[in-house]
Order: structure tokens, then sequence, then C-alpha cells
């Protein structure tokens, strides 16, 4: 099958598209995917370069990728409530960037008619960590809450999400995405220097909780602005976490609970209620494209892989 593969840690030039990969079959508990669409997540290309091993042990050759839209193409043994032809999205266990792909049954979502595959690829690993995060900070209506990297795939999901639970949500990005940000409900503040003063001139009245999903320095910042404490300031980015105290949000979330949320996701966006930004789509064998866009650090919206 087609595929694309790292067999050394390195840069995008690592990364090889090849027409005779093994194809993965489904074993017991799990479904093979054809995949139609790939999301693209920053941590992959962290991978590729080897900068994760203590966390994310990778072996080699290996497949990048784990968030997938597409179609069931083989059931294995003991899985109830699935079937051949039946399109899903979810979170694969073999890597994504592939033709095929295998998942846990408990790990893939129905996408409603309405909601496109590369739109569908989007959802499951922003919308989890996101969903993961608020709940960790406790987010309840009439709060107030501030997003770093607001204008990201992971930034806009909880943009989106908070304040569908009723939160003022005050977002971080560059001016070029402010308008964005308005349109889906945060109000936008620009990063950098003088940071402080420019929440505090929007939200006197203070913040109640910080979501880091740039990781680009503010969390100084950030336990300022929670008057000297990291109580409910979370990073999904940040490396210096612990010398500020601050959790760093890696793990996943409880399967059952991570694909109940997967499919409320999908049928809000699917309605149009949940706003989804493609940035760019690529062919599969443009991968390496795509990781050097991610790597940059300038996309507002998601990448996406489109297969076959």
């Amino acid at each position: 099958m087609e595929a694309i593969v790292f067999e050394e840690f390195g840069g995008p030039e690592v990364l090889r598209f090849k027409d005779d990969v093994a194809e993965p079959h489904a074993g017991p508990g799990q479904v093979r995917v054809k995949v139609a669409a790939v999301g693209v997540n920053p941590i992959e290309y962290k991978i590729r370069n080897g900068w994760m091993e203590q966390v994310f042990p990778t072996a080699l050759p290996a497949v990048p990728g784990n968030e997938f839209a597409g179609t069931i193409d083989e059931v294995g043994e003991g899985v109830t409530g699935l079937s051949v032809g039946d399109e899903v999205l979810g979170w694969t266990e073999t890597g994504a960037y592939a033709a095929y792909a295998l998942a846990q049954a408990s790990a893939v979502a129905p996408r409603p008619t309405g909601l496109e595959p590369a739109e569908a690829a989007t959802l499951p690993i922003a919308g989890e960590t996101a969903q993961r995060v608020l709940d960790l900070l406790g987010v309840r209506s009439g709060e107030t809450l501030l997003i770093h990297g607001a204008a990201g795939a992971v930034g806009s999901m909880g943009v989106q999400l908070a304040v569908a639970l009723g939160a003022t949500v005050i977002g971080t990005a560059s001016p070029a995405n402010h308008e964005y940000l308005r349109s889906i409900g945060a109000i936008p503040v620009a990063y950098g220097d003088g940071l402080v003063e420019r929440v505090r001139a929007v939200a006197p009245q203070g913040v109640d909780a910080v979501f880091d999903a740039a990781g680009k320095g503010a969390l100084a910042a950030s336990v300022e602005l929670r008057g000297g404490t990291p109580d409910r300031v979370v990073t999904i980015a940040d490396p210096d976490a612990a010398r500020y105290n601050v959790p760093f949000a890696s793990g996943g979330s409880d399967r059952a609970k991570a694909r109940e949320g997967l499919t409320h996701q999908a049928a809000l966006a699917a309605n149009g209620k949940l706003h989804i930004s493609i940035a760019h789509t690529f062919p599969l064998r443009d991968a390496a494209k795509a990781q050097t866009l991610s790597e940059s650090g300038h996309v507002r919206g998601k990448l996406v892989l489109l297969v076959g």
C-alpha cells in the first residue's frame, strides 16, 4: 500500500513516499479503515525530529499520524456496532499517513452526512485535546478564559467549546488573525511584550483560567494574570511548565468519553454549529511539505493530507 515512512530521525527530508508498504489487517477488537483524509499535527514533526523520544518512544521505521477520516473495510473479531462500509473518523494505532490504518473499534466515531472527510479529519485530536483541557480547568458559564494560540487548530476548538459553555474567551494571536477570532466568539489580543496589560485592559475583572495552546513563553504572564498562582493554568505546548508549577497536559482522556465527545463535535460541525478552519490540503506524497509548513508555526487552522 502507499504510505509515508521515516526510517531515521531528522528534518522533513526523512519522510519517504512508498508504494510497497505491507497492508495491516484488523485483529480482535479492531477495524481497518481505508483512509480518505489525515489531520497533520505539530506533535508529528516533533516525533520525526526525535525530540519526543522520552515521552513517545518511536520504533523505526514508522508511519506518522494519528487522526483520520475514512471508510471501514475490515472488521475484526469481537467488534459489534460497526460494519464494512461505515464512514468514520477517529484515532489510529498504526500511523495515519497511509492508504489503510487500524483503529480500536472504541476509537472511531460515525462521520455524519454533511461533514466532508477533510473536515472530519481535523476533529479527533483538536477536539479531544481542547475538551480535556477545558475539563481540567473546570471552565464554567460566566467565567473568563484566556487561550494562548487561539487561532490554531486546538486553540480555535477551545474557543468555540468554551463559548458554548457560556464562558467569555480572550484569545492571543497575531493581529492578522484577530478578525477570525472575533468570528468564532473570542476577544482577540496580540501576544508578546505588554501582554499582561492588554489582557487586563479587556478583562479588568481578571481571568479565571488560562489554556496555553501555543507554548511560546507566555506562562509567566499567565501566572501573573492569575494573581501569582499557577492554579487553573494548563499548557499543552510549553516545555518550561515545571518551572512555573503549571501542569503539562499531554495524556489522552478516557476512550469512551473521547469517542462520545468526538461524536458530539462531528454532529455540531455537520450542522454548522462548530467552525472548522482548514489552512491547506496536500496529497499524501507531499507530507514533507505539510510538515514543513506545520513546523513554521504560522498556520491558522488545520493542515490535511488527502489520500487516494
